[in-house]
Parts: C-alpha cells; structure tokens; sequence
C-alpha cells in the first residue's frame, strides 16, 4: 500500500504562542512576544524547509516574512545544494495584498496560491514567481502533492489558525514545533493556532511528545502528530 505522505512534503507548524494558547491578542496585531532566542529558532527552522506557507491574514498582520540571514544557515544551505532562501509561498484566496509592502521588496522566491477568478490581478506583476490556482474549498491534498513535484520536500507552516486549521482537518501536518511564551493574552477574539470550527474530542488529532526545553521563561515544545 501506498504510504500518502510519500504523495506530499513533509509538513511542520512553528509558531510561538502565548501561555494560554494564542498566536496574537484580540486585535490580531503583530505577535513579537517571543524571544530572540524563538526567532533564531524559528531561523534555523525555515533554514531546514524548502519552502515556507502562510495565510494572507499573517502576511497582512506583518507585512513581512523572515528570511535567513544567519551566516552558518546560509552556508549550511549551499552546502545542501540548496537556493539562499527557501520558497515563501502566500495562501490568499482573494490575492488582496498590497504590493508596497515589506514583503514584496524582500530577496526571496514569492509563490502565491489564490483562486482562477483572483490571478490575473497578479498575472502581470513581478511580485510572484509562480502563481498556482485551486478552486474553494482548497484541496490541500493535491495542492501539496504538487509542490512536491515542484521540489518542495519539506514544508514549514508559520499560520494562521485558519490554514492549520484546514491542514489538520485533511491530516496533513507532521509535526508541530511551538514555543511557549510567558504572558497570557486572553480573549476569545483571540486567534488560536487551529481556528475554524474545531474537532470533538474523539475525533481531535493526537501528538506525541519529542522534546521540551525550558531555557529562562519559555518553553520549547516539539510534537509528532
């Protein structure tokens, strides 16, 4: 029999999140909460991935996306045969995004997954590389086999709730690599790292532990689903 995850890349969700399980205050502003020491192993992670996904919503959020910009990462990449930057690929049903921000003047590979209707407003734009289309409700299935017939192997989702969301609900996450951060942002407005409309118990994906560190007052957690 088949194993399906050798249809698609492997899949790993990082993200930091506060001590009662948000990845942004109410007003889904920015998340910095995390430390220096979270961003570099956020670094060392993308360094690893052959191409980075995330959803409008955390693009718009912070305008940005982190690039490698470690030296040893760097060198550590050329010596796998591997491009500078991994692929940074914007999942944007609408394509609404603004091409002044931050993001689009980054160094990097930009892919966009949008829908037939929402391209062509990007056709005729250098601010992607690729354009991919996939008719609503987005079939991750297929879209991840394909990327993995475009060389991506290993893939690192960065958020939102919504887009783990619709990878858990079609169990195509791996791992799950979370920081722990000291502060409590509350709210149910708050998003949490899978929003949607949430699994009962019998039916919620279960993880196993691989490792925790604590070093100070966070804590690094690292799940297999």
């Amino acid at each position: 029999m088949t194993n399906p995850k050798t249809l698609r890349p492997h899949t790993i969700v990082i993200l930091a999140m506060s001590l009662d399980g948000k990845i942004a205050d109410r007003s889904r502003s920015p998340a910095r909460f995390g430390s220096k020491r979270d961003r570099d192993r956020l670094e060392a992670q993308i360094a690893q991935a052959d191409a980075v996904l995330f959803g409008a919503g955390t693009l718009r959020a912070y305008h940005t996306t982190l690039p490698i910009t470690n030296p040893q990462l760097l060198i550590q990449r050329h010596q796998q045969g591997k491009p500078p930057q991994p692929i940074h690929i914007v999942c944007s049903a609408s394509g609404n995004l603004d091409p002044d921000w931050r993001f689009f003047s980054q160094p990097l590979p930009r892919w966009l997954l949008t829908t037939p209707e929402n391209a062509p407003r990007w056709q005729n734009s250098d601010g992607f590389a690729a354009i991919a289309t996939a008719n609503l409700p987005f079939d991750w299935q297929t879209i991840l086999k394909q990327l993995l017939s475009s060389g991506v192997q290993r893939l690192a989702i960065l958020g939102g709730g919504q887009l783990i969301s619709a990878l858990l609900a079609q169990n195509l996450i791996d791992e799950w690599c979370l920081t722990l951060c000291p502060l409590l942002l509350g709210g149910e407005n708050a998003p949490t790292p899978a929003s949607g409309v949430g699994f009962l118990a019998q039916n919620a994906p279960s993880l196993r532990l691989i490792s925790a560190e604590t070093i100070e007052n966070e804590i690094f957690l690292h799940y297999q689903v």
